[in-house]
Order: C-alpha cells, then structure tokens, then sequence
C-alpha cells in the first residue's frame, strides 16, 4: 500500500505563535516541498484571510500550473456560500478543504444549527464549488471531540454525505486530546463502516502524541496522513513530517514518494522562514540526534557500529559525529581524526584527550573545528621541559581605570615569585607583572613582535581561542600558542611556554 503526505506548513504551520510568511517565502517552500521534498499534497493557506495571503497563493498556483503541480494546491475554505469559492477561484486554486464541524457541541454552540442543516449547508457548499470547477475534501473539525463524546453525530454525518462528490474525508485530533488506543479504534471502526470513502488522518501534538497517533492512524489502514516541517503549528504543532516519515519507512511495510534526503534541507530552510529554531534533540532534524558524546559509544562504533540503529544519518543528508569533551574517550577522538585524515601516536592520542576533557570541563562542547587547534597546541608542547610554573594569578578590570593583574611564579622548583602590576588590558597586565619579576631575577626576556587571536570556523562566542605569539630573543625568532576558551588565557598559556622555552636558550 502507499501512503500519500499532506504537508500543510504553509497554513496549519503558519499558525505557530509569531510565524508570518511573505508570498515569496511562501513561493520558495512550495516549490522545495513539491520538488525536493516531493510531498503529494500541498496546503497552502486559508481562503479570505488577507490580501497578502491571496497574492501568495496566486504565485503558489502561477507557479504550480506552469510545472504540473496545481492538482496538489488545496486551501482551506468555509462553508460560506461563494465567498470562499471565488476567493479559490480568483487565485488560480482547483482543490477546496472545507472546513466542517466533525463533533456535535462544534454544530449546536459555535454554529448554532441542528445537525441536519449543517450537513445540508455542506451539501450546498460541495455542490457550488463543483458547478465552479473546484474539487472538494472535508475536515470534520473536533473531530476526536465528536468520537469520545457524540460518535453517532459522526456517523448520522458520514451518512449523509457518502454518496456526495467529496473527495477525501479528513479526520482532524483538533485539540490533540487522542491517544494511540483511542486513535487505531475509532479509526477502524470509521473504516469499516465507510470502506468505500478515502479518509486522512490530522494530528496534532498537545499531549506529545502526534507521531504516536500518526502511527496507530496507519495500523488502523489510514492512507493519508498529515503534518508539518518541524512539527510546526498552533499551541503545542502538528506531526513532524520527518518523524512521519521515518515512522512509515521503518516500522510498516509502505511506500511514500518522499526524498528522504531532503529531509534536513527542507527543515534548515523551513527553520529560516519561519524563525522558529529546531530544538538540539529533536528526532532526525536536531543539532544533536546524530552525535555520539559517550566514549563507549564511540568504541562501540569502532568495533562493530554497535550503536547504530536504522536511522542511519546519511538517509536524511545529515552525518554522524561524535562529540568532544568531559564525556569523551580515546574512541570519540579517534572517530573525528579518522573523518579528518589525521593519526597521531599513542603518546599524542592520550595528551590530546587529556586535553580535550580538561577543555570540556571549562565549556560544554569542543567541536571538530577546534581538534586541529588542540592538536597543534599538544604536539607543539611535547618537546617543551616544564621548568616554569604558574602558581596563581588574579586580573580586575574596571571602566575608566587600567588593568591589574597579580602573579606568582615558581621557577625550577624554587621559591616562589610573586608580583603585581597595572597596564593597558589584562595581558599588558601580565607582562609588566613578568617583567618586574625577571628584572629581579637579572633575567632576559624576548620581545614581542607579533600577537595574533584566531578561533575555529563557526564564529561561536564559546569558541575556543587559540593566541599565536612570536618573539625575538637577540634575534631568534620563535612563536609559542595557547589554546583556552578564554582570549586572554590562551595568550597567558602561549606566554608560559615562551618562558620554558627560554630557559634552554
């Protein structure tokens, strides 16, 4: 069996807090969501809203005719005489969702008819909308409302429209009330009573359940579902297409038209658009679902890819990675040098994790941008004897006045040295307190040629930053770096090695 996608991020999307499309947004991810993405059907908007939502959908079906979409451009109208109606057919639209009431207390308190003349009055909407050359699919509003609490109000409903030309009957959870149980029986019985209409099935996500429903939905033998790019919508969103879609692939034997490897692209664009951010873990489209930060898992990946399940990454344009900090092991380095192209010896491997744990625990995440920058900083360091140790400092800084900093250092095990010190910044600081203490110890220090301040691609404000110095001692010329999340660390750090150097000079 196939199963067929609405995608109604466009309207039902549209209606998350604080989301507003232009019509050319709007354009953009019509096109990337029928031709990319390939979904099988496409709501756009809501009839009669505004003007700018009638010039997006024009553009939409413009388009849509040009290319041989416009049979999957619907819009959500109103029982409304021809208002509606007209409004479809004045911006180039060929399919109406009329909006129904699915449950009673929708008929008797907000329309405030007896059932009877509701269905007539759809009834007439459905035929004026066809004598206009307009094809027709209903959503029973409430309807998961009107199965707990007046089912045979549904059914008397069914009943009196089965034998109109509607096209699909869409089956909306409106308030996001159902549970997975209450979804696959209400669903089977509505197919068994009716097997010769089509019905979709609309979830929304109130209580967290809308993949859940969207799954017992297709138990149940639903062949139309419905959702939104990033679980997008009003108060808690609809269905996530991309949980839909790995849910249809991986735990039934169905077929869809979807382009799996769409999936982040669409999502990343759709993120744009809407200004919305996807939340790190959420499935298949989060920041984090596809990194591995424990060591064991990582290990377990070298092995035998152990902790692989089916949502492999690549099925969805996106790759594993493995994450770098307090939680990491030798494993997930070796997974990052591995997709880098670098090796490093054993006595390198465990100073660069050493390190990478020793960063994690001063920030939450090193990235793969920052490994080639503690890899330098490490290999560069392993030559240097450590004969120079900084005990403690302390920096205050304040507006309108100079820096100060305080140190104390302890030299080839020595007593310690300590002094204080003002200047322009806190590592000017530093470097007058230095100075004061090499001058007592009749001591050379280099001078500073050249300080330069860089971090890993990605611009990130906790960053790693790495100093490169470079010196002259009587006219030897050598650089030292420092690697630290804070700027004006690292150069302390790059300062530390110059002075270890120094002592072998």
């Amino acid at each position: 069996m196939k199963i067929s996608i609405l995608d109604t991020t466009l309207r039902d999307g549209e209606q998350t807090s604080g989301v507003s499309y232009t019509y050319d947004e709007k354009l953009s991810m019509a096109k990337i969501l029928l031709q990319d993405l390939k979904v099988d059907r496409l709501e756009v908007a809501s009839a009669r809203v505004s003007e700018g939502e009638f010039k997006g959908v024009k553009k939409i079906t413009q388009w849509a005719k040009e290319h041989g979409y416009i049979d999957k451009i619907e819009v959500l109208g109103f029982v409304d005489g021809l208002s509606s109606i007209n409004w479809l057919k004045d911006a180039g639209c060929e399919v109406l969702n009329l909006l129904t009431k699915g449950s009673l207390n929708h008929c008797k308190y907000q329309l405030r008819k007896e059932p009877e003349q509701h269905f007539a009055d759809v009834k007439n909407a459905v035929e004026l909308a066809n004598k206009n050359g307009i094809r027709v699919n209903i959503y029973l509003e409430d309807w998961s409302s009107g199965m707990r609490n007046s089912k045979d109000y549904v059914f008397q409903m069914l009943d009196a429209l089965k034998d109109t030309n509607i096209e699909r009957f869409m089956l909306p959870d409106t308030l996001g009330i159902l549970n997975p149980d209450e979804t696959f029986n209400f669903i089977t019985e509505t197919l068994a009573k009716y097997p010769d209409l089509k019905f979709d099935f609309h979830a929304h996500n109130d209580y967290d359940l809308a993949t859940a429903n969207t799954y017992a939905a297709l138990k149940a033998g639903i062949d139309c579902v419905h959702g939104t790019i990033n679980g997008l919508g009003e108060r808690a969103g609809n269905a996530a297409i991309s949980s839909i879609i790995a849910v249809i692939q991986d735990h039934f034997d169905l077929e869809i038209n979807i382009d799996e490897k769409k999936v982040n692209l669409v999502s990343e664009i759709v993120e744009m658009y809407s200004g919305i951010r996807i939340p790190a873990n959420k499935p298949l489209i989060g920041a984090n679902v596809f990194t591995q930060t424990a060591g064991i898992h990582a290990d377990g990946d070298n092995k035998k890819n152990l902790y692989y399940n089916d949502l492999l990454p690549e099925r969805f344009g996106r790759v594993r990675e493995y994450a770098l900090g307090k939680s990491s092991g030798k494993s997930n380095i070796k997974k990052n040098l591995d997709i880098m192209g670098i090796e490093l010896d054993e006595a390198s491997m465990k100073k660069v994790t050493e390190h990478v744990i020793e960063l994690g625990d001063k920030k939450e995440l090193v990235t793969r941008d920052d490994l080639p920058y503690i890899i330098a900083d490490v290999v560069r360091s392993k030559s240097i004897e450590e004969k120079i140790h900084v005990v403690n400092y302390n920096f205050s800084a304040a507006m309108g006045l100079k820096s100060s900093a305080s140190i104390k250092l302890r030299i080839n095990g020595d007593k310690a040295y300590e002094e204080h010190a003002s200047g322009d910044g806190q590592y000017d600081a530093f470097m007058h307190a230095i100075k004061k203490i090499y001058k007592r110890l009749k001591k050379e220090l280099p001078r500073l040629k050249d300080y330069a301040v860089s971090i890993p691609p990605g611009g990130r404000t906790d960053a790693l930053a790495q100093s490169i110095i470079t010196w002259d001692l009587n006219g030897k010329e050598f650089r030292t770096r420092g690697l630290d999340g804070d700027q004006t660390i690292a150069a302390i750090k790059a300062t530390i090695k110059m002075l270890n150097m120094i002592e072998d000079f």
